[in-house]
């Protein structure tokens, strides 16, 4: 009886220790995925959550207001395409490879990509059984999402290693005219925006450390102190008194201690290299009635040139009869 009851506490005690373990594990999952944010996963929720439509009325697509240095971009579609089949957008965000950018604590590390492809009402991401085989292996496992519930024609990605994803290919679904009746036959425009590297704004206007910091005033440099977590304090003594500029841990320093500045002059050097990029383009929604009708039409104009060959050479044979006759 003391045996088994003894065998009933230790496996009491056992199961006890793995359901702390367990919640023990769960703790540190969460408190790591709070207390230590990844800053790379934090686009493109931002202009998600700010913005209701990724395109200001000027037409600027809004990943500008925080990505400020211009990069080119490219967007490649088919010039038409027919309702209801799957065709691939390929956006390219072209830069060095070998260039890297500074990253939230501070240190050096690669660029990474990210795009937003604004498609005509109606356009969204193939589902995955309508695509094929081959514009699968272009698109690998990358993970496309709708900007908004409500918005599927508007496609947000990364961000994504800049390495391999230069390029990246969006499986495309045309809509039906016939089940929708929201659309309509005709040429659309497409807008796309493409980022690498990080941003130099936050959403709520403060910079990053990934841009130019400058003097708040004017006068003389009088003391700079490191700080322990990196970056620097500059202190700039004005007429009224005196300011601390504070610098985080990224951009060079420009200036040194005794040194004049002005208000608006760089303290330091600008790290940023990546950018953002938007391009324009125009897509058209074929009807299969037009392209059937317009194959008939060069089919009766092609044969009625033939019938017109043969004719003339029909006459040009009795002509010569007659002249011999």
């Amino acid at each position: 009886m003391k045996q088994k009851s003894l065998l009933r506490v230790l496996g009491g005690n056992r199961v006890l220790s793995r359901a702390v373990l367990a919640i023990a594990a769960v703790a540190v999952l969460l408190t790591g995925g709070l207390a230590l944010p990844q800053p790379a996963s934090a686009y493109p929720v931002f202009a998600q959550q700010a913005y209701s439509n990724p395109r200001e009325a000027t037409g600027r697509i809004v990943c500008a207001n925080c990505h400020l240095a211009a990069k080119p971009t490219e967007v490649e579609v088919p010039q038409s395409v027919l309702p209801d089949t799957v065709f691939e957008a390929v956006v390219k965000v072209p830069y060095d490879s070998k260039v890297q950018q500074v990253i939230g604590n501070g240190e050096k590390g690669p660029l990474n990509v990210g795009a937003v492809l604004m498609l005509p009402e109606g356009f969204k991401i193939a589902p995955e059984e309508r695509i094929p085989e081959e514009l699968k292996e272009k698109v690998q496992d990358l993970y496309f999402q709708p900007y908004s519930e409500d918005q599927e024609n508007i496609i947000v990605i990364g961000p994504l290693p800049g390495e391999q994803y230069q390029e990246i290919v969006f499986p495309i679904l045309s809509p039906d005219p016939k089940t929708d009746k929201s659309v309509r036959f005709g040429k659309y425009p497409i807008h796309v925006g493409g980022n690498r590297g990080r941003g130099q704004v936050y959403p709520n206007g403060e910079k990053s450390n990934n841009a130019v910091y400058s003097a708040s005033a004017e006068g003389t440099i009088s003391q700079i102190s490191k700080l322990e977590e990196g970056g620097y304090e500059v202190t700039i003594k004005t007429a009224s008194g005196s300011v601390v500029d504070t610098i985080p841990a990224g951009p060079d320093l420009l200036v040194s201690e005794g040194q004049e500045v002005k208000s608006g002059d760089a303290l330091t050097s600008n790290p940023n290299v990546g950018g953002f990029g938007q391009a324009d383009t125009e897509i058209v929604l074929q009807s299969p009635n037009r392209v059937a009708g317009l194959l008939a039409f060069f089919a009766i104009v092609t044969l009625s040139q033939i019938m017109l060959v043969l004719k003339k050479k029909q006459v040009e044979k009795v002509q010569a009869a007659e002249m011999n006759f």
